[in-house]
């Protein structure tokens, strides 16, 4: 039985609602979970998310910032919208649904940028970064043989040297700094969480997510990185068959600075 879930940074659903019509009508993932989408719960576009055939939304907005959506073909059910560092930001979703004959959870995370200093001492958003991915450990992977957990999301955290176009220039850089690292694959670690992404494309081969909107010409600087993840339970690696970063959305008219990632499964 056939499992896609893909994760993208959409920066304004609103904004950008005809690229998902796109992505969704050309790659049809069973499940779709979104980040930045910028849109309180009132307003969101749900009536147009269902056009597209996607019966099954949860959604956890803010006016203006943040903001995590799910669109499944699959009935799904939503377990939690948890509130990290006690913030008030709309930056996680957990939704329930049957895959295999198992229950699934599903967490779509929106981790802090963490501002353009990497001194938590002086730069409050920073600290507000590190401390969320701390409280991440309290969500650990489901070990259960019978059930079964996928995580995704913008983690704004390129973990690995071949996660950035250069690992010297960015180690003082807010998303590769080693503090940063060595915090999220502790996390990982810690959580029995398995990097998807990586399992497929394994270094010194690069990964890149996110191209900046400041670049003159993204694709041929492609000064990128990978901040943009899809990691499971235990249970689903050996049956994960299939990565696609789909960098041609970075080309798209009106882009997100993002880009979609796509995982495949094969379930009995």
């Amino acid at each position: 039985m056939p499992l896609t879930v893909a994760t993208w940074n959409i920066n304004s659903v609103r904004l950008r609602m005809p690229l998902v019509a796109k992505f969704l009508a050309e790659h049809q993932p069973d499940l779709l979970c979104l980040q930045e989408t910028k849109c309180p719960d009132e307003l969101f576009p749900e009536a147009d998310v269902r056009a597209l055939g996607y019966e099954h939304i949860a959604f956890h907005g803010q006016k203006g910032y943040h903001g995590v959506a799910t669109f499944s073909k699959r009935p799904i059910q939503t377990v939690e919208k948890r509130e990290f560092c006690k913030m008030g930001d709309s930056r996680h979703l957990c939704v329930r649904f049957e895959a295999g004959g198992k229950p699934v959870l599903l967490h779509n995370f929106y981790v802090p940028a963490g501002g353009d200093e990497p001194d938590p001492d002086i730069n409050p958003k920073f600290r507000h970064k590190l401390d969320f991915i701390a409280e991440m450990h309290d969500v650990p992977a489901d070990s259960d043989s019978a059930a079964a957990s996928i995580l995704v999301g913008d983690l704004n955290i390129a973990p690995l040297e071949a996660d950035v176009w250069s690992h010297k220039q960015l180690l003082k850089v807010v998303s590769h700094t080693p503090v940063e690292t060595e915090g999220l694959e502790a996390m990982r670690t810690a959580g029995g969480w398995a990097d998807l992404m990586r399992q497929h494309t394994p270094p010194p081969e690069r990964i890149y997510t996110w191209w900046s909107y400041r670049a003159r010409d993204w694709e041929a600087s492609d000064r990128g990185r990978r901040l943009d993840h899809i990691w499971s339970s235990a249970s689903l690696s050996p049956v994960l068959t299939d990565i696609t970063v789909l960098k041609q959305a970075r080309g798209w008219e009106r882009p997100s600075d993002h880009v979609p990632v796509i995982a495949r499964f094969d379930l009995d």
